[in-house]
């Protein structure tokens, strides 16, 4: 149902970020500080944990830590450091429904009240941002990151920046995140910018590339090599790999 389908949802998305999790199963316990009937607890946990079984997450159960209107699976991210956050929630609620008198008629022309399902994909976007940007370094995956490509001219010669601007357009058009740095500055500090700025791959366009055609990109350390190719074959793979997601 809906419920699973939004925590596959969730499940899918942190296994393309890359961060391992559990999900926090977190029910009530024998307090008086929960709302609604039992039976509709001991309903929605066991659904709620069915879920969990179906979709193969790694679970725990929490008693206690439920809301006062029903049962939700947190997800308990682990960054890189080995540090464990609360990201993604998603939570059932039949309290709040009956409480605001919702209805909907159903196919039998009957009027029913409603189950609500509360969901955050990421929790708070800044939050998770700034727990994914720890995560990574700041080495964000090639389909992630902002500039995904820096082409960098060897000097100011009109044929070089002319085939540097021609590489940043062709990029461009395919989609890549791609800038140009033809500054003033020599070739090895242009190449430390972009590591500075954490570029996934750069390329420096100089007098031998232009007479070849061929370029052998800088890859960010983290990230694997791509041998000498032509600037097709070099765009392609990139475009590639970002739909992909690598």
């Amino acid at each position: 149902g809906e419920f699973t389908m939004i925590m596959a949802m969730i499940k899918e998305m942190y296994q393309v970020f890359d961060m391992k999790f559990k999900a926090r199963l977190s029910f009530r316990d024998n307090t008086d500080k929960y709302l609604g009937e039992p039976a509709n607890w001991e309903l929605a946990q066991k659904t709620i944990e069915d879920v969990a079984k179906k979709l193969e997450l790694d679970y725990f159960i929490q008693e206690g830590d439920a809301a006062f209107y029903g049962p939700k699976i947190d997800i308990m991210a682990t960054d890189s450091l080995g540090r464990e956050w609360q990201l993604a929630t998603e939570q059932l609620d039949f309290v709040q429904p009956e409480r605001f008198e919702l209805k909907y008629t159903d196919v039998d022309g009957t009027e029913k009240t409603p189950v609500m399902v509360h969901k955050a994909l990421l929790g708070s976007f800044e939050r998770f941002l700034s727990i994914y940007l720890e995560h990574t370094n700041g080495n964000f995956p090639l389909w992630l990151a902002p500039e995904q490509l820096r082409v960098a001219t060897l000097n100011d010669d009109e044929a070089i920046i002319n085939l540097a601007k021609d590489i940043v357009s062709k990029a461009i058009e395919q989609g890549i995140r791609a800038e140009m740095d033809d500054s003033v500055e020599s070739v090895g500090k242009k190449i430390h910018s972009a590591e500075v700025m954490k570029v996934p791959y750069t390329i420096v366009v100089g007098g031998k590339e232009v007479e070849s055609g061929k370029f052998t990109p800088r890859a960010r350390k983290d990230l694997p090599e791509i041998t000498e190719s032509s600037v097709d074959e070099l765009l392609s793979k990139l475009s590639q790999d970002a739909k992909a997601r690598k």
